[in-house]
């Protein structure tokens, strides 16, 4: 992608204001001889690009020139560098050129175009579903930019139950779930997730963020992901299964199966999780083949109900 390398050199250049062919190659990780061309490149294409020849030579742009091929504003370079982060569907050649890029931006579009790559990370699937879909909600434009910018939010948000509130957060990243936008942010009372569509009002306050120096977005949605299915699926069974039949267990439970150690007689003890008692004695009635439930025992009283209604109506 010679034409992504030759923007990347003149934003070096503006940057550094002189370079030298070894340190352009170091920076965009190609040949000194590579570089070497894409200077002259620049040169030939009318770029005011000069060498400077002896010891503390390099290449200058004439005057301290500030031509900038790209026009970017700092809005549209924080929305270009969006597409390179987690959240995107760019091929990896495409997110990898923009990654190079956001190294020879000058400042202060680099800080925000870097948070602009780790701002969002998208997990399409609902909850409890495979369905994807995508509405974006009415304060997501604002709150994407306070997480992009580093600035607190005073936050208007209305409850499930309908009671509206208001505080100052942290915002840290955005997350698309399914149909659904959170805003992961920090509070006084720690770190907390919110619907966007509930949202009612988001005014930055111009303070800065306090983000964690450890803090990763994606990771951070993975425990609040686990959390959430962990009190969606209150409900655990103990069960052996046999070892062939793991295979079918993790296809039909997914994330809701546990996988232990192997028992004396060979089999394997699991864990699933569910809703409750009633709904897995239910699901987990067409796995018996493979699969003996130990408890609890409602669990195994209800199955035993739901074979005798089968035997009855079936003989």
């Amino acid at each position: 992608m010679r034409t992504d390398r030759l923007v990347a050199v003149l934003l070096l250049l503006q940057r550094r204001q002189q370079v030298t062919a070894a340190e352009v190659a170091q920076e965009l990780e190609v040949s000194e001889r590579t570089a070497r061309r894409d200077l002259d490149a620049l040169a030939m294409a009318g770029v005011p690009v000069y060498s400077v020849q002896g010891r503390g030579g390099g290449w200058r742009l004439v005057g301290g020139a500030r031509t900038d091929l790209s026009g970017l504003t700092a809005s549209e370079a924080r929305a270009l560098f969006l597409v390179a982060g987690p959240a995107s569907a760019a091929t990896p050649t495409v997110k990898a050129a923009l990654r190079k890029l956001v190294h020879a931006l000058p400042e202060p579009f680099r800080t925000q175009a870097e948070a602009a790559a780790g701002a969002v990370v998208t997990d399409p699937r609902r909850w409890g579903s495979d369905r994807i879909e995508h509405r974006p909600p009415r304060f997501l434009d604002e709150l994407q930019d306070a997480v992009i910018r580093g600035v607190q939010v005073r936050l208007g948000y209305v409850d499930r139950d309908g009671a509206e509130t208001e505080r100052t957060v942290h915002p840290l990243g955005i997350v698309a779930k399914g149909p659904s936008w959170y805003l992961v942010s920090g509070t006084e009372a720690g770190r907390r997730t919110f619907r966007i569509d509930r949202v009612s009002s988001a005014d930055p306050t111009g303070d800065p963020v306090h983000r964690p120096e450890d803090f990763d977005l994606a990771e951070s949605w993975r425990e609040i992901a686990d959390e959430v299915d962990r009190r969606r699926t209150p409900v655990e069974i103990q069960a052996v299964c046999a070892p062939h039949g793991v295979g079918v267990l993790r296809m039909a439970l997914g994330s809701r199966l546990d996988v232990g150690g192997a028992t004396s007689d060979g089999r394997i003890e699991v864990v699933i999780r569910g809703h409750s008692e009633y709904m897995l004695a239910g699901e987990l009635s067409g796995l018996v083949e493979w699969l003996e439930v130990t408890g609890p025992p409602g669990v195994r009283d209800r199955l035993a109900s739901i074979g005798g209604a089968l035997v009855e109506l079936y003989g």
